[in-house]
């Protein structure tokens, strides 16, 4: 799977880890409207960075594939549905 490194608004979830708020595909901003699920790579290698994947459902009605990066604090898009 190709990650593409994008900009994420994020607010703070109910555990106090960062979750996304609305995140941005080539010039267009989508809002997150619901998140279908989160799973952890709670293990730090240097090819499996520790970081945490959300699969949402954005404004457009779409599914996204986002990926946190916890190391280096960035975001990147997956999979789109």
């Amino acid at each position: 799977m190709k990650l593409t490194l994008i900009q994420v608004e994020s607010c703070a979830g109910d555990t106090a880890d960062e979750i996304p708020g609305r995140f941005q595909v080539d010039e267009l901003w989508l809002g997150v409207e619901e998140i279908l699920d989160r799973w952890y790579q709670v293990e730090s290698l240097p090819e499996w960075p520790r970081a945490i994947y959300f699969k949402v459902r954005a404004s457009d009605e779409r599914q996204y594939l986002l990926k946190h990066d916890q190391e280096v604090n960035e975001w990147f898009l997956g999979q789109v549905w």
